[in-house]
């Protein structure tokens, strides 16, 4: 029974939460203040800040898995973008999905 006992998490992580809490400052800075054009927060954009800032390389299920264990989820747009053409949009989708198919 001891042999079977359990020696703790199988792999620490590796942001420890000290420099999980410096990446969630760089995080509210957005996306713009690091170089990115828009303001989303991907996981190759979130991977890059770690390697950049931490010098810690990681996968992006890594990235996704540290994010969820400290409470962030995926968020999509409340509404869409005011620089959209619907015009330009249904002639992509008439013209080259299809083909993309």
């Amino acid at each position: 029974m001891e042999a079977l006992a359990s020696t703790g998490p199988a792999k620490l992580p590796k942001v420890s939460d000290g420099q999980f809490i410096v990446l969630e400052e760089e995080l509210a800075l957005g996306p713009a203040e690091h170089g990115w054009e828009d303001q989303r927060w991907t996981l190759s954009r979130v991977q890059a800040l770690i390697a950049w800032k931490f010098g810690i390389d990681c996968s992006s299920a890594a990235v996704w898995r540290l994010l969820h264990r400290h409470g962030w989820s995926w968020q999509c747009p409340a509404r869409r973008a005011l620089e959209r053409d619907e015009h330009a949009v249904e002639l992509w989708k008439k013209d080259v999905w299809p083909q993309v198919e």
